[in-house]
Order: structure tokens, then sequence, then C-alpha cells
């Protein structure tokens, strides 16, 4: 090949090369949805507690997990909570059809249980205990709190905790808060049916001892 003709022939190369790294793109992040801003003022820092709440983090929350009133068609009746620990909802049936709808984390206990159950008791600021499970599959963490531990923001129980019982035993089965923001609307490894803080305080407040609940599991529907 002639001098001449293999100079234009390498420079052309090297052109068409330049010109498909220019015009590559890299693949763009999917954006995250936009957050509501009521909802900074529905997870404000709560002051007026035993223990300080600190305002959710909810930059590492899907807002569709966020508290929101939808449509929910059920036969349950008004008053009900319904758990689906798939879609990782927890619905308390409202009237016309309606719902008010809470993400939630689901932890290993929270599989253990499906069916229908009642709000035994109800607890502020709980004390927690670990299940004998979660003892012997974390004994280094777990086995020093087998007695108990007290209240607090660190509480895996969080500020409120409902206790589901089924014919006047206790089935072991917890609704309770968390300070995991990151950790509603997943699996995670322990507990039962984990809330934000500030949504356990609100369900707590909306249901009485004795409410109904109905606890679906993977494959399961109202009727069980």
């Amino acid at each position: 090949m002639p001098v001449l003709s293999r100079r234009v022939f390498l420079l052309s190369a090297a052109s068409a090369l330049a010109g498909c790294a220019s015009t590559a793109q890299r693949p763009q992040p999917a954006p995250k949805p936009a957050i509501p801003p009521h909802y900074y003022t529905m997870y404000a820092p709560i002051h007026d507690e035993q223990f300080p709440i600190a305002a959710a983090d909810l930059t590492k929350i899907d807002p569709k997990y966020l508290r929101q009133e939808v449509d929910y068609d059920t036969a349950e009746m008004p008053g009900t909570i319904v758990i689906d620990t798939q879609e990782r909802f927890l619905y308390l049936v409202r009237e016309n059809g309606r719902a008010l709808r809470y993400g939630i984390g689901v932890g290993k206990e929270g599989l253990a249980f499906e069916g229908r159950a009642v709000i035994g008791y109800k607890r502020k600021w709980p004390r927690w205990t670990p299940t004998r499970s979660m003892i012997e599959r974390e004994p280094e963490r777990y086995g020093p709190l087998a007695a108990g531990m007290e209240p607090g923001i660190h509480n895996p129980l969080g500020p409120r905790a409902l206790y589901l019982f089924k014919n006047g035993a206790d089935t072991l089965y917890r609704i309770h808060g968390t300070t995991e923001d990151w950790s509603i609307g997943r699996a995670v490894s322990s507990g039962c049916i984990r809330l934000l803080n500030h949504d356990i305080i609100d369900l707590y407040d909306r249901v009485p001892t004795g409410s109904r609940v109905v606890v679906l599991q993977q494959g399961s529907s109202p009727s069980v």
C-alpha cells in the first residue's frame, strides 16, 4: 500500500472509532419516584414521645410504601387488619371499599403464621425478648438479650407493638415499629411485621384490643 494511501486509511479508521466512542451512551440509572411534599410533614421528627423519634429517611423508601388511603376490594369488615406479606403491605379496612395502606418489612418470624388472629394486647414502648429461634440462629447477637431488652430508640420493637393471639394463645406474631427505614418493602432477616415508627404509632391509635387480623402468606387468600 502506498505511504499516502496508508496514512489516509489509518486516519479514516481512527476517525470512525472516535465517532463511535463519542456517540456511545452509558445507561442512565432509573430516576427515583418523586416524594409528595406532604410526606415530609407526615414523617417529621416526633418530640412528645417517651423517647424522641427521628424523621423517617424517605430517600430510602419507595413512595408506594408510605401511608396512604387506597381502593381495596375485600369482604373483611371495616376495622380489620389485613397483612399481605408477599406484597409488603398492611391494610386497615375502611368503609366503602377503601383501606388505609402501610408499607411493611417482613422478617423470618413474620412468615411463621398464616390465617386469622386478634390483637390480644397492645403496648407503648414495649420491652423486647428475642425468640428461641433467633437466639439459636444468632447466639452471639441475641443470646445476651435472652432476658429481654428495655424500651428505647434502639429496641427492635420500636415505640409500639401489637401482639396477636389465636384461640386465646399468643402466636408470638408481632406488628411493631423499626428504625431501619430502608427495610420497608423488603424481606429482612429477623422480626415479624415492621412498620415505620410513625406508621405503627398511627396504626396503634386506630385499632383497639380485640381487633381482627388476617395474615396472608404467598398463595393464600383472604378466606384463610
